[in-house]
């Protein structure tokens, strides 16, 4: 059983910052590909940035030269530093995890940017 587990999401003023964190419980090994989606109101969920075990980082273009996911292996930890953010950044933002078809999805974190 894997369990996916959201922070760091608040209220922020446009232009300011946030990180999220995503903490793995369970069985995920550094070989996962490790991701944030987020979805806003109305709108379908969509890829934010995508890290693989090895591999090319994938991001939004949307968010590309503001945000930078990274991880920590050692703690199954996933981050998503996310700069300059902007109105059109509103969103439950979801941390995912995926190996081989099998996905797993945590429960969201909520990001508000405005004034």
């Amino acid at each position: 059983q894997v369990q996916l587990v959201e922070s760091g999401g608040g209220l922020v003023q446009p232009g300011g910052s946030l990180r999220l964190s995503c903490v793995a419980r369970g069985s995920i090994y550094s070989i996962w590909t490790m991701g944030w989606y987020r979805q806003a109101p109305g709108k379908q969920r969509e890829l934010v940035a995508s890290m693989p075990s090895v591999g090319t980082t994938e991001y939004a273009d949307s968010v590309k030269g503001r945000f930078t996911i990274s991880r920590d292996n050692a703690k199954n930890t996933v981050y998503l530093q996310m700069n300059t953010l902007k109105p059109e950044d509103t969103a439950v933002y979801y941390c995912n995890a995926k190996f081989s078809g099998v996905t797993y999805w945590g429960q969201g974190t909520q990001v508000t940017v405005s004034s």
